[in-house]
């Protein structure tokens, strides 16, 4: 009995180790682009996409911008989040749809990365907007970038659809900061 379990106990051991190598987050190509125009310029040069990709990126970031950026119920707590003269109100930062009381952060760049491993020819984007110690995140804030432009690798999760914010209710004060403010964990993106 004593030999079985011995041999149970390796064998859950091996299947725990395989199953958390399984687990590993697949890596992607990614690139940071201040705005549109920066894309299409790499793309001339052998970037990581075509210009046909980067309109379609920067489209795909304005849409999640319009959809999931955090929203605040006064500009001084957006610029407390995200930089001085880095807000507008909603109607001005989406290009004319929302209310003038609630306040966003500016597209600030986008993040795209390339999924080809998904589907052929994949891209997929994040707005970026500027957190209050210089650097970049994209709406969910969980992951702060040092740099607007740049290459790296990253999670695939990184491009996952964020929460919309559209329609609810906007942060104060007081929920920004129990949410530990915007973009409050560290990674380096640059190039």
């Amino acid at each position: 009995m004593r030999k079985r379990s011995n041999r149970v106990a390796l064998c859950i051991v091996g299947a725990a180790a395989f199953t958390l190598a399984g687990c590993q987050e697949e890596q992607v190509d990614a690139q940071a682009y201040p705005d549109r125009e920066s894309c299409e310029k790499a793309a001339l040069s052998g970037g990581l996409l075509s210009a046909e990709d980067c309109d379609k990126a920067f489209a795909e970031a304005q849409e999640l911008h319009v959809e999931t950026a955090p929203r605040y119920d006064s500009l001084a707590v957006c610029e407390e989040q995200h930089g001085e003269g880095a807000c507008g109100d909603e109607a001005s930062a989406t290009g004319g749809s929302g209310s003038g009381s609630i306040f966003m952060p500016l597209l600030a760049g986008y993040l795209v990365g390339n999924m080809l491993s998904n589907r052929a020819g994949a891209a997929r984007s994040q707005p970026l907007y500027r957190t209050p110690g210089g650097g970049f995140a994209a709406p969910a804030g969980n992951t702060t970038y040092s740099s607007n432009s740049g290459k790296a690798k990253l999670g695939a999760g990184q491009f996952a659809r964020p929460a919309a914010t559209v329609g609810k209710p906007p942060m104060t004060r007081a929920t920004a900061a129990s949410r530990g403010g915007f973009g409050n964990t560290g990674r380096g993106v640059g190039g």
